[in-house]
């Protein structure tokens, strides 16, 4: 007989007894780091938006990266501040759901993002003489658009997939919910929630297909011409290192989320867990901040100007 019941809380282990005798240090460090994201994000948005020179796709997509990460980062981070000063560590379930919602739109969408990136490279660099004429303002919009809303409409789908299960449990071996911790609570079976997860997961391989092929293209093109390789090394090394970043950070989760095993250290599964909503959205604007020439130059002269306003 199964044992099924109407869960409205769900209670996170991931903050067990050896985590939380460090729980103040864990909360100073999580809050610097928090904040840290939010200046260095805000920071590079708000270059981008005051300097007209920097009104271009490529500065844009890099604003849509940015803003995506204040979004997720802010699914988590709060709560996970409030969890490490509290004495019980649960969510609601409603509240549960829009944090799987938020935080794996999040995490996808920056994957979006990059491939709509790595399009606008290699346009720019393989084909200058068309890029103003296919990148119109109309087409801007567009892959702006389709790198948020696609993400969301899947994202939706498998929330949407998960809230009609029965649960048998409400126990998250995490710091905060995710999407396969709550399928494997269900008293029945999953195979719909495995088989739209894995189409999304097949999604997502081929956006990253597509970016690896689009840089073997841009490495070819950028070995034959010496201008192109100049314009190859500044504007696409600083798209690799994200890259690079946010898809080893993912590898992470999904295998923590897949195979996690109870034999590792509480620590260990708790950094694996968070680090991609700590490492890319601290580091990507850094990354893009002090490799884009422009966006350097734009910073220091943004921060002298404000100097001399408060003189």
């Amino acid at each position: 007989m199964i044992n099924a019941t109407m869960v409205e809380v769900f209670t996170l282990s991931g903050l067990k007894d050896t985590t939380t005798k460090y729980r103040v240090t864990l909360f100073s460090l999580n809050l610097f780091c928090y904040s840290a994201i939010l200046f260095v994000n805000v920071a590079l948005i708000f270059t981008v938006i005051l300097e007209e020179k920097l009104h271009s796709p490529m500065y844009i997509f890099l604003c849509n990266l940015c803003f995506n990460s204040l979004c997720g980062t802010a699914a988590f981070h709060p709560k996970f501040l409030f969890d490490l000063l509290a004495n019980t560590y649960v969510i609601s379930y409603t509240g549960c759901l829009l944090q799987v919602f938020f935080i794996y739109s999040y995490a996808s969408t920056d994957f979006s993002i990059l491939a709509v990136m790595a399009y606008d490279r290699y346009l720019a660099i393989c084909r200058p003489l068309q890029y103003h004429v296919i990148m119109t303002k109309q087409w801007v919009v567009f892959l702006v658009c389709f790198s948020r809303l696609v993400p969301s409409i899947c994202l939706s789908v498998g929330v949407i997939l998960t809230a009609t299960l029965t649960l048998c449990g409400s126990h998250i071996d995490k710091l905060y919910c995710d999407n396969w911790s709550v399928v494997m609570l269900s008293c029945h079976s999953t195979m719909s929630n495995n088989i739209f997860g894995y189409c999304v997961i097949l999604l997502y391989f081929l956006h990253a297909v597509y970016i690896i092929c689009s840089y073997v293209q841009l490495v070819k093109f950028s070995l034959k011409y010496q201008d192109c390789r100049k314009k190859f090394l500044q504007t696409c090394t600083p798209h690799l290192f994200c890259l690079v970043n946010v898809t080893a950070a993912l590898f992470f989760d999904l295998m923590y989320g897949r195979y996690g095993s109870k034999y590792l250290e509480q620590s260990l599964k708790n950094f694996m867990a968070i680090q991609f909503l700590i490492i890319p959205p601290l580091l990507n604007p850094i990354i893009y901040g002090f490799n884009l020439t422009e966006v350097r130059r734009s910073l220091l002269r943004l921060n002298r100007y404000n100097k001399q306003l408060r003189r």
